[in-house]
């Protein structure tokens, strides 16, 4: 895992990174819900992931400065499935789940959960076509076998590539 600096995290009810997965520099995670990013998953630069909310339907004030028995603030999930890549600056809005190999396209909001192996773009984000997932899966596999043993141990880079001492 790879979280780049000046990346905000505000950790909620839960939060679950996997492995291989990369946050981008200046990406926020916000709201104080559930977060979860699957295994290769990757988040670029400038992205703003909502797992909460206040409610703006005049069921409470609005706010951090508002004492919390006058708010009326909803608190969610947000789901990054494996292999899933957000674009640059791009948003999710709390509830969302983004399917295993989706790709969201820069600049993008995310407001209804994505189907798999879809790229997406726009405001708000439409499928466009479908991504490929066999070459990605084929990588993930070689990967593996590179990095970990027969029982699922992890490998040392050092041992990988030989530079580890007797």
């Amino acid at each position: 895992m790879i979280i780049d600096d000046f990346v905000f995290l505000m950790a909620g009810q839960e939060t679950v990174i996997g492995s291989f997965v990369h946050l981008a520099s200046f990406s926020s995670f916000l709201g104080g819900g559930r977060l979860v990013i699957e295994d290769f998953a990757g988040v670029s630069s400038g992205c703003r992931i909502y797992t909460g909310t206040d409610d703006f339907s005049g069921e409470g004030l609005t706010g951090p400065t508002i004492p919390s028995p006058f708010r009326a603030v909803v608190r969610s999930f947000v789901h990054i499935g494996r292999h899933a890549v957000v674009g640059a600056n791009s948003v999710i809005l709390p509830g969302v789940t983004l399917g295993e190999g989706c790709a969201i396209g820069a600049n993008s909001l995310v407001n209804r959960d994505v189907e798999p192996w879809m790229v997406y773009a726009g405001v708000p984000a439409r499928p466009l076509r479908p991504r490929r997932s066999d070459r990605i899966k084929f990588l993930e596999a070689e990967l593996r076998k590179a990095c970990y043993d027969s029982q699922g141990r992890y490998i040392p880079k050092q041992r990988r590539l030989g530079l580890e001492e007797a």
